[in-house]
């Protein structure tokens, strides 16, 4: 699933340390390894997704004549981010796209089932799609 056999291994390894560390009770040889297989199915799953993603250059400057409009766009999303989204939201969306950090290590810090942390993302995603759309619709 991935290109590179050392980010494979280190998937690998990460999702034993995890394991281990959680201690699942597991009652057979063949239901930990299923357990190991998933967890690193899932993030190897993670760790393509985050390799698609390019930060942008810190020195990046644009001045093309839109630019007023992209910020104003920007600052327009912003608020609506601010107005729409409960705080629980802004904190987790905010935490995984841009802290980088995993769902696993949001759900402990708030004390949070990782499914719960999951389904608030997708809420918060879902927000924005449709907050989206519906300002591109009233900008036509």
């Amino acid at each position: 699933m991935l290109p590179d056999p050392g980010g494979a291994e280190d998937v690998l390894q990460d999702s034993f340390v995890r394991l281990w560390r959680r201690q699942y009770p597991v009652a057979s040889e063949k239901e930990a390894e299923a357990l190991l297989a998933r967890t690193v199915r899932n993030a190897s799953l993670n760790e393509r997704r985050r390799a698609r993603t390019v930060p942008l250059d810190k020195d990046f400057v644009d001045d093309s004549p839109d630019r007023e409009d992209r910020e104003k766009a920007y600052e327009e999303m912003r608020r609506r981010i601010e107005q729409e989204l409960t705080e629980t939201q802004r904190y987790i969306l905010e935490e995984k796209e841009y802290g980088g950090r995993t769902l696993e290590d949001i759900a402990k810090e708030l004390k949070m089932e990782p499914a719960a942390v999951r389904m608030q993302l997708s809420r918060a995603r879902k927000k924005l799609r449709e907050t989206l759309k519906k300002t591109l619709k009233d900008d036509r």
